[in-house]
């Protein structure tokens, strides 16, 4: 039992490591560029001093993802849908901001991605009139058609808001506040809309899911 509890926190450690690395490596390299002399390597060379920061970080960025969406297909023979297009996006738009020395495309990738994946979980309920988020995690959650349903709702909507707030701080602040933002306020955003989600996940755990099993537990606690 021991043995395999660690075994379970040691996998969660480098889950959590896998996908924020690539968004702290975007960080550092983008506080810390010129600092580390990325102004005298040739890629960024001929660039002016003061978007050599981003244009590193955004390489930095791109290897940083492939990298960690590579150790996860190694690891767990597989990469979950979301990273995976996540990652997709990164690099494209990512080479776009390199190709055309243009930072407004890496900006632009958050807001992207969130349309994509609030699109998709809307447009599932709207038009196809199914909960998809209830295909991806269905594995990992028990809870019935009526929670699936809410949950798509509110995730598709949470996604609509981070598109917006993405699309506010990069039109109205400097670089390094949207980089700063990017990190350390859309990562606890997530967090935090994730926990207000777990009375929904048990409210809705069918009989004999490990939710309910738990939430059952507590009552009799």
């Amino acid at each position: 039992m021991a043995a395999a509890q660690s075994t379970h926190q040691q996998g969660s450690v480098l889950k959590l490591v896998l996908e924020l690395g690539p968004l702290i490596t975007f960080f550092l390299v983008n506080a810390k560029a010129l600092d580390w002399g990325f102004a005298d390597l040739a890629p960024f060379a001929t660039l002016k001093p003061d978007t050599v920061p981003i244009m590193a970080a955004t390489a930095a960025f791109m290897v940083a993802t492939v990298a960690a969406l590579t150790v996860s297909l190694a690891i767990y023979r597989r990469v979950p849908v979301m990273p995976l297009i996540s990652g997709a996006i990164v690099v494209v738009f990512g080479g776009l901001t390199l190709y055309l020395q243009n930072d407004t495309f890496i900006k632009m990738k958050p807001t992207i991605v969130n349309l994509i994946f609030a699109a998709t979980l809307l447009g599932g309920l709207a038009f196809f009139k199914r909960p998809l988020l209830a295909i991806v995690f269905g594995s990992v959650f028990q809870i019935d058609d009526e929670g699936w349903w809410k949950l798509s709702m509110r995730w598709g909507l949470f996604f609509l808001l981070l598109a917006a707030l993405n699309e506010v701080v990069w039109r109205n602040f400097s670089t390094d506040t949207w980089v700063t933002f990017k990190v350390f306020g859309t990562m606890p955003l997530t967090v935090l809309f994730t926990l207000t989600q777990l009375p929904l996940l048990q409210k809705h755990a069918v009989e004999g899911s490990a939710l309910a099993a738990e939430d059952a537990g507590n009552e009799k606690g």
